[in-house]
């Protein structure tokens, strides 16, 4: 008994003094949180997910308490009501809280895209992509192999019939696809925008259609009935000017690839009479600038 004794007395000896140096250590060490920054982390939903530009929630509160120039909206997991508390607690304007997704300007899927080799080594786009240009003819457009998906924290990218597809739901637009992409051929968007040109590729048409029946090939027909100037055709590739874009859909009826999605459906009389009176439109407007000119 007595060696029983001893032993459980020694234990809780040791226990005694490791908790007082414990103590001592937490004092001595202890580094005072400022009761702000304190506050603004708890209005922050803790996703850690970088995509404010910062090592994770409590470094994005601290640099909010520290700098009063940053932006109370960088944080998009949290969207407009979290800018807004954060705003009222500091004191400041909440500014521009305009929701983003992530958006893919690809449209390769398997049926439609030609491959050049069967790619076995890591199921990684970046060693792939290490290897070579793409296992894709075109070189532009996604790898497929999922390193979007893997670094989404919020299952809201995936890859579908050889493409990487967004759920717009499930978006919170933290940016970490972006990143995580190697084609870089995702970006984020106004969520409010649902007319988007889903190819990257600027090789000329007719190489761009032999590799790809949904890549843009150039040809204009999107220009000629947008009535908002928003698109424009360089390098080959239609390009929207977001902040032109009423999401009319217009471009996406005409798009003879289908390398224009809308989101915003049409229905088929309805986008063909659109089409009409856009180009009548568009006609009469370049007669009248020429009357103006002559």
């Amino acid at each position: 008994m007595s060696g029983v004794t001893t032993a459980v007395l020694l234990v809780a000896v040791i226990g005694l003094v490791c908790a007082g140096l414990l103590v001592f250590a937490s004092k001595v060490f202890h580094v005072a949180v400022d009761e702000t920054t304190r506050m603004v982390r708890e209005c922050l939903p803790g996703a850690n997910c970088g995509g404010c530009g910062f090592a994770g929630c409590d470094d994005y509160a601290a640099k909010l308490t520290e700098d009063s120039e940053l932006s109370c909206t960088l944080c998009s997991p949290g969207g407009p009501a979290v800018a807004a508390q954060i705003a009222e607690l500091l004191g400041r304007s909440v500014g521009d809280t305009e929701p983003q997704v992530a958006h893919v300007m690809c449209n390769g899927t398997c049926d439609a895209s030609r491959t050049v080799l069967e790619w076995q080594g890591m199921q990684s786009c970046k060693g792939a992509k290490g290897w070579f240009t793409s296992p894709n003819a075109c070189m532009f457009g996604c790898i497929g192999l999922g390193d979007c998906h893997d670094a989404c924290q919020f299952d809201a990218i995936d890859v579908v019939n050889g493409v990487a597809v967004v759920n717009r739901v499930n978006c919170v637009a933290c940016g970490a696809c972006v990143g995580a992409c190697p084609q870089k051929i995702i970006s984020l968007v106004p969520k409010k925008n649902q007319v988007h040109v889903m190819c990257s590729s600027t090789d000329k048409g007719g190489v761009a259609r032999k590799n790809c029946d949904n890549a843009c090939i150039g040809c204009t027909k999107c220009t000629t009935v947008c009535n908002f100037d928003a698109i424009t055709v360089e390098d080959n590739l239609a390009r929207i000017d977001q902040s032109k874009c009423k999401s009319c859909g217009l471009c996406a009826v005409v798009c003879p690839t289908g390398a224009i999605n809308s989101f915003k459906v049409l229905p088929k009389k309805e986008a063909a009479e659109k089409a009409a009176a856009a180009k009548k439109a568009k006609a009469a407007k370049a007669a009248e600038k020429a009357a103006a000119q002559a």
